[in-house]
C-alpha cells in the first residue's frame, strides 16, 4: 500500500494517485505541532518536511520527484507523455515550473505576507519572490494562449503541478488570479480526480473553504 505522509504539496501526490486510480493511504502530519514531536514521521523523513511517499522499502520526498516516480513505476500513463511525444518538452517544462518557478516563489511571498513581523512584510526577499512568481507566470499565460493545457491538448501531471501552485499563490500568498489563469484553474479543479483528492485531504479542504469564505 502506498502511503502519502502529509498534505501541503502532498495534495499534488494525492491528486495524481486519484487520477491514476492507485490505492493509497494518507497519513496526516501536523507541522504546526512540530514534526520533531512525530517520531514515526521523523523516521520516514528526518528533514521534517512534507510530503513523503512510502512504497514498501522505498521512501521519497519532494512532490515532483514523487510524481515522476509514481508515473514511471506504475505507468505508463497519459499523465506523463513519452519522450517521443511532441508534447513532452512542454510537459517537462511546466511539471517543474509549477514548483521551481511558481510554488517555491509563492511560498516565500506567503511567509512574508502572513508570518513576518508587520514592519518586515514588504521585505526585499518577499518582493523578489513576488517578482519571480510574476515573471514565471508569464510562461503559463503564454501557454494558455496556445493550448488548453500545459502540455498542449491533453491533461497531464504538469497541470496538477501548475494548478496546485496557482491555488497556493491565491489562497496562501493572496496573489489574485486573473484570466486566463482563473478560467484554467476553474477547469482543472472541476475534474473528478481533483474533487476526490480534496475530499481525501481534509486539512487542505478545510483551509480552502476557510480562505474562500465558504466556511
Amino acid at each position: 500500500m502506498l502511503t502519502v505522509w502529509g498534505e501541503g504539496r502532498g495534495f499534488r501526490v494525492v491528486w495524481l494517485l486519484e487520477e491514476m486510480g492507485l490505492p493509497y493511504k494518507l497519513r496526516p502530519v501536523d507541522l504546526l505541532a512540530c514534526a520533531e514531536n512525530d517520531p514515526e514521521f521523523m523516521a520516514i523523513n528526518p528533514g521534517g518536511f512534507i510530503p513523503a511517499l512510502q512504497d514498501g522499502d522505498v521512501v521519497m520526498v519532494e512532490s515532483i520527484a514523487i510524481m515522476e516516480y509514481l508515473m514511471a513505476r506504475y505507468g505508463p500513463t497519459p499523465l506523463a507523455p513519452a519522450p517521443s511525444d511532441p508534447s513532452f518538452p512542454a510537459y517537462q517544462q511546466f511539471l517543474h515550473l509549477g514548483e521551481a518557478g511558481l510554488a517555491a516563489s509563492a511560498y516565500f511571498v506567503n511567509s512574508a505576507r502572513n508570518f513576518a513581523p508587520e514592519a518586515e512584510r514588504n521585505n526585499h526577499t518577499g518582493l523578489h519572490a513576488l517578482e519571480t512568481y510574476e515573471t514565471r507566470l508569464r510562461l503559463v499565460t503564454r501557454q494558455l494562449g496556445r493550448a488548453p493545457y500545459m502540455a498542449g491538448e491533453a491533461f497531464t501531471a504538469a497541470d496538477i503541478s501548475v494548478t496546485y501552485a496557482l491555488e497556493l499563490a491565491r489562497r496562501g500568498a493572496r496573489i489574485p488570479q486573473v484570466d486566463p489563469e482563473r478560467a484554467y484553474v476553474a477547469r482543472m479543479t472541476a475534474r473528478d480526480g481533483y474533487r476526490r483528492a480534496m475530499n481525501a485531504c481534509e486539512g487542505t479542504k478545510a483551509w480552502a473553504l476557510r480562505v474562500d469564505g465558504v466556511a
